[in-house]
């Protein structure tokens, strides 16, 4: 059974930054893809960045230059620096492992950003 753990979400104001991580527990796998979501409070999740095992990274445009995906294949985690945040960032942040035939999500984690 495999399972993904968020963390790293908290309260920030307006410009600071936070660190999110995604861990893979349970059975030894290979993430192909580990994704970022976000989900603002009233709106649909959306998709703001992705890292495959091989190093190459997909953003959404929203968030080019403020946040940056890494992962660690050792650890089966990745990660989601997030910087210069702003009151729109605040939302609930989900990761999802992608495999060959199978995805898996994490619980997600919130992120409330003030002004």
């Amino acid at each position: 059974q495999v399972q993904l753990v968020e963390s790293g979400g908290g309260l920030v104001q307006a410009g600071g930054s936070l660190r999110l991580s995604c861990a893979a527990s349970g059975t030894s796998i290979n993430l192909i893809w580990i994704m970022w979501y976000r989900q603002a409070p009233g709106n649909q999740r959306e998709f703001i960045g992705g890292i495959s095992s091989a190093g190459n990274t997909n953003y959404a445009d929203s968030v080019k230059g403020r946040l940056t995906v890494t992962r660690d294949n050792a650890k089966n985690t990745g990660y989601l620096q997030m910087d210069n945040l702003k009151p729109e960032d605040t939302g609930v942040y989900s990761c999802k492992g992608i495999t060959v035939g199978k995805n898996y999500w994490g619980q997600g984690t919130q992120v409330t950003v003030t002004s």
